[in-house]
């Protein structure tokens, strides 16, 4: 199955305090702004189109936030890699045949309705990897 490049996920302390640089330095245009509240995800976000990239700011709303842990270990950064398939079951279920293996409890559809799922980290030499698919 093809699997294209869909975005960046960058996990900032404050989404004010970063657009400047990603509207006004690199002439992005901002396409989207809203809040998850969903247990275990909490981030505002920021979507952003630079180009031909796509770009999602994460500024975590709780210190329990994924996005907050990453931050927390990591420092502010690019936090995911996320890829386009047109069918994230059967994707999923094709990674899986390859020894891939899922935080099944990051299967969901986000505010915006595109669904999605985290690839195990031990399966993915550290990046964190985004299978994501669009509503029809």
């Amino acid at each position: 199955m093809e699997k294209t490049f869909d975005h960046l996920g960058i996990a900032v302390r404050n989404i004010d305090d970063a657009l400047p640089l990603y509207l006004d330095v690199l002439g992005g245009k901002l396409i989207d702004r809203y809040t998850s509240d969903v247990t275990g995800v909490e981030v505002h976000v920021a979507a952003l189109q630079l180009g031909s990239m796509h770009i999602e700011l994460l500024e975590p709303t709780s210190r329990e936030s994924p996005v907050a842990r990453f931050m927390r270990q990591q420092g502010p950064g690019v936090q995911h890699v996320a890829y386009r398939v047109d069918n994230l079951d059967r994707a999923i279920e094709e990674a899986k045949s390859k020894g891939i293996r899922f935080y099944e409890e990051t299967l969901r559809i986000n505010a915006r309705g595109r669904r999605l799922i985290y690839m195990h980290l031990a399966s993915t030499s550290g990046t964190i990897i985004e299978l994501c698919e669009y509503p029809k």
